[in-house]
């Protein structure tokens, strides 16, 4: 495994955890990225399903695991993930 997968400088930033949330999820849901921001909910601002949120977990997983060696996201945590803030905050806060 590289180096720089364990240094904490190449975890990423709110800003980029956001930008890497907003573009997966528009693709999921094929829609335009303007509508995933901070405060949308997922099931009534973008009507995402509990499959969308699966599928953005394994993005989530795979893209930040590259960064930080063995990020997951607890299937316990999810139904506590109710909008984009809250998915921001609990990758942030996994990734220390």
């Amino acid at each position: 495994m590289p180096a720089e997968t364990h240094t904490a400088g190449t975890l990423p930033t709110r800003e980029e955890v956001l930008g890497i949330i907003r573009e997966r999820l528009a693709e999921i849901l094929e829609i335009d990225e303007a509508k995933v921001t901070e405060d949308a909910t997922f099931a009534e601002d973008l009507e995402a399903d509990s499959l969308a949120l699966i599928e953005l977990v394994e993005a989530l997983e795979q893209e930040l695991g590259e960064r930080s060696v063995g990020f997951r996201v607890d299937d316990e945590d999810l139904a506590d993930l109710k909008s984009v803030r809250d998915a921001v905050d609990y990758v942030m806060e996994r990734l220390g």
